[in-house]
């Protein structure tokens, strides 16, 4: 009988991180200061993040411990188990295998959790006392409420506001750990006051929520910030997930033909396609497939350079696909994804034709992502079901390969949305090329 389900015991959580930078076939773009257009040194980042996390974002090292204080917690949901959907190729009627690692069993209910234990256990080893961040769809903002909770610090977060009306269940999880949660823009800094007087109305954006919260902490000496997805070092922590994966991978004998993760700043993707990086370039013929929402095409319809991370040009300059910082995505229900850029290391492996990329719109997602709920059981949050998608797209083709996809998050949250669908009212929308092609008129000279 084939194995539907493998599990791996707790002596097998990863030891280590891997650090994909030690692996690139070029190096990485580096970071640009801001004002002076300069790489970025790591005092530059002091404002913000704490020395450990900027060594980790800047490490040449193949292979980062992983302290024994976050492997503790990981113990609570890691490691996360490998699942064949057997039920799933059977409606497809595909000759093709098709896997999924369910990062829905941590206790937020997403793969977020990996980083932001991480970042908060470094963050107290520091001796900060509160932690400020964006959210989205919320994922990230829970996992960081309760990562705060682990280690004793206060954690304030500013939510895009579609997503703060689209899902108050994410904020009752933010509050059930301690997390203070405001919609964004808001009138708490002067970047959220600013975007308010020019547009009352706006919907927010991850740039918008990203420039409050890093105002928020270099103005109070007591606060960091902590991103949850598209720098270095959040991938490197979300690596675990791609760890586990080849060693379950390993364990049954199977050899995936197409690795597939969401992606919108790229970190459940990263943390995922990363470690088998080494494979691919052994073997070209090894797929990574990212998709996006057609919504925000960040890899699909981007420009490769340099941008600002956030709305109000607060953060450094990284070299990613990027659809202009001023980028304002439609209110669309897969909130995570609703990011202008994407992580520099997903960026530069698409750019070098490493990774590939596709966007679906809305409908195309749901779609998939109810027949995946009425076969395996699973109802995947929004994000995730971009990979379902795929996942689907790529068993129809039947040509018996190995599809294994990443199963970010759990979409219990979300009714609304599925609802929605159900009823026939969720609409389709492709962000206008005329409308990318005026933000991206705004992007930073550079060189």
């Amino acid at each position: 009988m084939e194995k539907e389900r493998v599990d791996l015991p707790l002596s097998e959580i990863p030891a280590s991180w891997y650090n994909v930078l030690a692996d690139l076939p070029k190096p990485l773009p580096p970071p640009l200061h801001p004002s002076t257009g300069q790489p970025l040194k790591p005092e530059d980042l002091a404002p913000i993040f704490p020395m450990g996390l900027i060594e980790q974002e800047m490490s040449p090292d193949r292979w980062i411990p992983i302290p024994e204080e976050v492997r503790a917690l990981y113990r609570i949901w890691r490691p996360t188990p490998l699942i064949r959907a057997v039920r799933l190729e059977k409606a497809l009627k595909t000759s093709c295998r098709i896997y999924f690692k369910n990062e829905s069993v941590s206790p937020a209910g997403s793969h977020k959790l990996n980083t932001a234990v991480a970042q908060a256990y470094y963050n107290k080893k520091e001796g900060v006392r509160r932690i400020t961040t964006e959210t989205g769809a919320g994922q990230w903002g829970s996992s960081m409420a309760f990562a705060c909770l682990q280690f004793g610090l206060a954690c304030t977060i500013y939510m895009v506001k579609s997503s703060f009306h689209q899902k108050p269940y994410r904020r009752s999880m933010m509050h059930i750990w301690g997390g203070e949660v405001f919609a964004s823009p808001s009138d708490r800094t002067q970047a959220g006051r600013a975007i308010l007087a020019a547009d009352p109305e706006t919907p927010g954006s991850l740039g918008m929520a990203i420039s409050e919260a890093v105002e928020d902490a270099v103005t109070h000496k007591d606060a960091k910030y902590t991103l949850g997805s598209v720098l270095n070092h959040v991938i490197l922590h979300q690596t675990v997930i791609g760890l586990e994966t080849k060693r379950q991978l390993e364990l049954i004998g199977e050899t995936p033909d197409v690795l597939i993760g969401c992606v919108g700043g790229g970190s459940n993707f990263g943390g995922f396609a990363a470690p088998f990086l080494p494979e691919k370039l052994a073997n070209p013929k090894l797929r990574l497939l990212a998709v996006e929402p057609s919504a925000c095409p960040s890899l699909t319809k981007g420009d490769f350079a340099y941008d600002f991370g956030d709305t109000a040009r607060l953060t450094p300059l990284l070299k990613m696909y990027t659809l202009g910082h001023t980028f304002v995505p439609e209110g669309i229900h897969a909130g995570g994804l609703r990011y202008h850029g994407t992580a520099p290391i997903v960026a530069h492996l698409a750019n070098l034709g490493i990774v590939e990329s596709k966007a679906y719109t809305q409908n195309a997602v749901f779609e998939g992502a109810l027949q995946f709920a009425r076969t395996e059981g699973f109802v995947p949050a929004p994000e995730t079901s971009h990979a379902v998608r795929a996942a689907i797209d790529e068993a129809l083709k039947d040509d018996g390969k190995c599809i294994v996809f990443n199963y970010s998050g759990h979409g219990h949250f979300d009714m609304s949305a599925y609802d929605a669908h159900l009823a026939g009212d969720l609409e389709d929308y492709e962000h206008p090329e005329e409308k990318i092609a005026e933000a991206l008129q705004h992007l930073p000279k550079v060189g």
